[in-house]
């Protein structure tokens, strides 16, 4: 789906988690993925990637991890549940300001809203500011939430852009407890990539194991033999198989009571003869491609 802009310029439409309020990050990395784009607000982050599923939007730009804060479990498990591709990544830096009413010094705060996320990143800064920390949607809402309520013994931890916006002053930049503070974005479509070239491609797949010593290991361990760097590594639990029966000869508590999937980043094209190599090894496991896209 396309929205138009300017006569017969077509513009691609894109989710944004801004909930309607302009200044969030993830706005800020849609519009670095793809500048000039109109962005969809959505409330949830699963409303927007169904949207992408079912066509409402072209794509939809999400957090997936954190230098500070890590990954984001809950948008991983959201990549099974439902049927779309990873068509691309952008990285985003983040700066985060510490945003108060005009007039109003760091001394006289006692409380500070922002997204989860972003209180993790800063969570040494604010214990030493002493204040109470409170989750809000995303951080320009929270921006918003002090503008609007007016009351000066409250703090937000927002963008510059977003202290523009809603007219706060800012108190203290680069507020996270570590400067290098990027969070990495997912590009989802209904529809996968076809790569136009052989090399610098990224692929992202799932799989589980069948249980046994050294399963893992033999998983992996082709990628290093087919000179594959993995760039990432995540496990979830495997939900609905999460309670499985003893295998294997174990018994009473010492059954594998957990099942894990686990997410793996490679640094091939899935049309490269290593890559094709390494995939069939793992035609014993459950495998499911989640997209191949330019890396970063």
């Amino acid at each position: 789906m396309e929205g138009v802009h300017g006569g017969d310029s077509k513009q691609r439409m894109v989710f944004v988690d801004d909930q309607g309020v302009p200044g969030a990050n993830s706005e800020a990395a849609a519009l670095k993925a793809y500048p000039g784009s109109n962005t969809v607000p959505f409330a949830k982050f699963e409303d927007a990637i169904r949207a992408a599923e079912i066509g409402l939007v072209d794509e939809a730009v999400i957090p997936i991890e954190n230098t500070i804060g890590g990954s984001i479990h809950f948008n991983y498990d959201m990549l099974l549940r439902h049927r779309v591709h990873i068509v691309g990544e952008t990285h985003l830096i983040v700066n985060h300001c510490l945003l108060a009413l005009p007039g109003v010094a760091m001394d006289q705060l006692t409380s500070v809203f922002s997204h989860p996320q972003a209180l993790v990143q800063c969570e040494m800064s604010l214990r030493k500011l002493g204040v109470t920390a409170i989750p809000a949607d995303n951080t320009a809402l929270a921006a918003q939430i002090v503008a609007s309520h007016g009351v000066r013994e409250n703090g937000a931890i927002a963008s510059a852009r977003a202290a523009q916006i809603y007219g706060l002053h800012i108190l203290a930049k680069n507020f996270q407890d570590h400067s290098h503070n990027v969070t990495r974005f997912l590009k989802l479509a209904r529809k996968p990539i076809i790569p136009t070239v052989e090399t610098g491609y990224k692929t992202s797949i799932v799989f589980s194991l069948r249980g046994g010593p050294g399963e893992l290991h033999k998983a992996l361990s082709v990628f290093a033999s087919s000179g594959i760097h993995l760039s990432k590594i995540e496990s979830r639990p495997e939900g609905k198989h999460a309670a499985r029966v003893p295998v294997n000869g174990f018994k009473n508590g010492n059954s594998m009571c957990f099942n894990y999937l686990f997410f793996i980043d490679f640094e091939a094209s899935v049309e490269e003869p290593r890559a094709q190599y390494a995939l069939a090894h793992l035609q014993f496991y459950l495998v499911i491609r989640r997209g191949r896209y330019i890396r970063l």
